[in-house]
């Protein structure tokens, strides 16, 4: 169970008198939007306009706190600025459009399926790339003086935060800003805002009316950051990863014609019940102790989706676009299951890879296991079960569901 830290409330309650703007949440992304259109000198309303869909749903949430609020902005904030910079490299540069984004594989699954580790090993090859933290979040051409700032800023800010608000973090999702980290970073909507900040109804709601042209637009934005990302440096193969992207293959597919999806898969009740642990840490960083069970329907309703919408894309899609990897495989023998992955994506298996694989697999030293129980979050194992039976139908094919992991990945 979840709880907003007690040095969190104490913050809260100190700047509580001087933090500003979650009581006029529109107004407040109107000045950020000033603020930003200011210091890059252009401007993208539309985008902007999009974005505050985002601020004023989070300016809603009951439970939100002052510093919350505060940090749920900047975040906002600083992707509108990193989209007003790619706009403008677009601008100085109209060759990047042209950039080839060649053969990418996109590693998705429900979240908790070993899919950020299937995401590092592919992402470590020579041969291939991942996009950095920092590189999604200060998207721009090569320069080292400014990979150097962003660095540093980014490790620790997000040291500071995650130390005082959500400690557990770590131990759940350790990232630096100089490892390859989910492409959500460089998407502007999707289903991860209200997993991050809390059920962010209004959005929900607009986000569900969109329709395709603009779910197609975030994800040419996504191939923008990459071109940018990719221009003057040497080409390599993207692999990027977001568990998020089981709900938009089809659009994946439009936008990357070439794409390989490398689908990670485990038991879905134990996913659920790690999910909703994550998903209550990460909401107790904005709002003051979140309901539970508030957490375990918005995580249910939207893996359900996600999964349910994945398995209609199978039908669909060719079968050699699509490469399955059950999480106890991987876990119980990486050095044959790795291997494996490599040659379904069409990629090469190498002494380098092979040498450097314990390495990628390590866990990060100072962490521990991530403990949860889904009855925390008001769901049981048979209603997951009874939820997910169409996706348990093609899991049993290929995984062995009852089995022991042999490490936690």
């Amino acid at each position: 169970m979840t709880r907003t830290p007690r040095t969190s409330k104490v913050l809260n309650t100190v700047f509580a008198p001087v933090v500003r703007g979650h009581e006029d949440p529109a107004k407040a992304w109107e000045k950020a939007v000033a603020q930003v259109e200011e210091e890059a000198g252009v401007q993208d309303r539309k985008f902007a306009d999009d974005l505050g869909r985002v601020a004023v749903s989070i300016g809603e949430e009951p439970r939100l706190m002052p510093l919350g609020w505060t940090f749920a902005l900047s975040q906002i904030k600083d992707r509108y600025a990193n989209r007003l910079r790619v706009n403008t490299l677009l601008a100085e540069h109209p060759e990047i459009a042209d950039e080839p984004v060649t053969d990418p594989v996109f590693v998705l699954g429900l979240p908790r399926t070993a899919t950020t580790l299937a995401h590092r090993v592919l992402a470590a090859s020579p041969a291939h790339r991942g996009p950095l933290m920092w590189e999604m979040s200060h998207t721009g051409l090569e320069d080292p003086v400014a990979a150097e700032r962003e660095i540093k800023k980014l490790d620790q800010g997000s040291k500071f935060v995650t130390s005082l608000f959500a400690p557990d973090l770590k131990h759940m999702h350790p990232s630096r800003a100089e490892q390859p980290e989910e492409s959500m970073m460089l998407l502007p909507h999707g289903t991860f805002w209200p997993l991050l900040h809390g059920t962010l109804p209004s959005y929900r709601d607009w986000y569900a009316r969109r329709g395709a042209a603009g779910l197609a637009g975030d994800y040419e934005y996504l191939k923008l950051g990459l071109q940018v990302l990719q221009h003057g440096r040497e080409r390599k193969r993207w692999v990027v990863k977001y568990p998020g992207h089981l709900n938009d293959m089809p659009t994946i597919k439009k936008v990357f014609p070439d794409a390989t999806f490398v689908w990670t898969h485990r038991d879905p009740v134990t996913v659920l019940a790690s999910t909703c642990s994550l998903v209550a840490t990460m909401w107790a960083m904005y709002q003051k102790d979140p309901d539970p069970h508030e957490v375990g329907e918005l995580v249910l309703d939207t893996m359900v989706t996600w999964v349910d919408n994945a398995l209609e894309s199978r039908l669909t899609l060719p079968p050699s676009s699509i490469v399955d990897v059950p999480y106890h495989k991987l876990s119980a023998d990486p050095h044959a299951e790795v291997p494996r992955v490599y040659a379904a994506i069409g990629a090469k298996w190498t002494a380098s890879d092979e040498a450097q694989l314990d390495k990628v697999l390590a866990r990060p030293a100072g962490t521990r296991p991530h403990r949860y129980d889904i009855a925390d979050y008001g769901l049981t194992a048979g209603q997951v079960e009874e939820s997910f039976a169409p996706y348990l139908g093609l899991l049993q094919n290929f995984d062995v569901l009852d089995a022991k992991p042999t490490a936690e990945m």
